[in-house]
């Protein structure tokens, strides 16, 4: 491909790392910063920001301008996203880059071609440490980018955005979808507004016709299953750990739905998998409902906090033991049937946009290493863009 070009990072960007957290010694006024928590891959959550003091001169190194990419330097290093914000420069902490392209490449181009790196597992080069991964700034310096002209690289930009574009859409519909459940459990089981609330009298704090239970007799927790990264096999399956969905196996161990929270590493996260699955040993699944709506139950494991009651001195870890004591109001089966026939097609609603988000996923990431490789040109394609703007919204074929 005539007119590409390969540089080393270092060569076509500037690179600054995060500001230390000292409280001791820090100074300036005290303001909202990102850390690794709050970056996702291609987005930001800006929930719970904290905040560090900043000094005027320091402005200039740590806060962001609008087309800066936000890495992570450690945790999943590699991880990132573009800030559009054109009005507010967040300032962000040490436990990231800030990735300042020059005019040679497009940020949202630069994005993409990180986005293959990781797929294509070539960030694992440049980390350091044997157990705990890193991406210091002097190996991020040396990561290659392989490029064309500008105007090429909004088009490739452009053509992935436009399925992004389409899955954050879902996404965020998504989201919605949960607030509106989460809302419903928060007003029927929280503030004990349920349907025919009016005629229940409440006795010491519970309404009558409620039962307590200990949370052993209300669901069963089981360990998850041990299962290696070598041993997984590409399959339909869900494999389910901590706080995510790590990998789909040829086999499964549990049947619909599979209710998993974290047991070690990673505590507090709650899933809800209507499908067959396989939760993995880092997991505690619910093995018997006890008769309980799964509704019920996930949205009750999501409100105890269970990021508190870490049982292990190194590593976080969850003891069922320190769970199956506590007392449970749990309401009668006819409040429990209702409350199935309200989230029911919330949840069905929900299942739809995920696995439209999938199918968007699967040309993209065809497309991608093509993409970004050269091997499939976009110069004859007419993409108009937006006046002002890097990423196009707009694609014309």
């Amino acid at each position: 491909m005539s007119g590409w070009k390969v540089s080393t990072l270092g060569e076509v960007a500037d690179l600054a790392l995060g500001k230390m957290l000292d409280q001791a010694k820090n100074k300036g006024e005290l303001l909202p910063y990102l850390a690794n928590i709050n970056v996702r891959w291609g987005e930001f959550d800006l929930d719970g920001l904290r905040e560090m003091r900043f000094e005027a001169h320091e402005m200039a190194r740590y806060a962001l301008r609008y087309g800066d990419i936000v890495m992570c330097e450690g945790g999943e290093p590699g991880r990132c996203a573009i800030w559009k914000n054109r009005e507010f420069g967040l300032m962000f902490q040490k436990a990231l880059h800030r990735i300042r392209p020059d005019d040679s490449l497009d940020s949202s181009y630069l994005y993409y071609a990180f986005l293959n790196l990781r797929k294509s597992d070539g960030f694992a080069t440049y980390f350091t440490g044997s157990t705990i991964k890193h991406l210091p700034r002097e190996q991020l310096a040396k990561v290659e980018v392989r490029f064309p002209e500008i105007s090429t690289q909004q088009k490739v930009a452009a053509v992935l955005s436009a399925y992004d574009d389409l899955i954050a859409n879902n996404q965020r519909r998504i989201m919605l979808l949960e607030r509106m459940a989460e809302d419903i459990y928060r007003e029927w089981f929280v503030r004990l507004r349920f349907p025919g609330y009016e005629q229940v009298k409440i006795e010491k704090g519970v309404p009558q016709g409620w039962v307590q239970r200990r949370f052993g007799e209300f669901c069963v927790l089981k360990r998850g299953y041990d299962l290696p990264d070598s041993a997984i096999e590409p399959g339909p399956y869900p494999v389910i750990a901590s706080t995510s969905i790590k990998a789909h196996h040829k086999f499964f161990k549990t049947l619909p739905p599979v209710i998993t929270t974290g047991r070690s590493g990673s505590l507090g996260d709650v899933l809800y998998v209507n499908a067959k699955a396989w939760p993995l040993n880092t997991a505690l699944y619910v093995k018997d409902f006890c008769g309980n709506s799964p509704f019920l139950i996930f949205y009750t494991l999501k409100n105890m906090g269970l990021e508190t009651f870490n049982a292990g001195a190194g590593v976080p870890s969850l003891n069922r033991n320190h769970l199956n004591g506590i007392s449970i109001a749990v309401p009668p089966s006819a409040v429990q049937t209702a409350f199935d026939a309200k989230l029911s097609p919330i949840f069905k609603l929900k299942e739809g946009l995920e696995k439209q988000v999938e199918l968007l996923k699967a040309p993209r990431d065809a497309l991608l290493p093509r993409l970004i490789s050269g091997k499939l040109a976009v110069d004859a394609l007419d993409i108009r863009f937006p006046p002002g703007m890097q990423l196009a919204d707009k694609i014309n074929l």
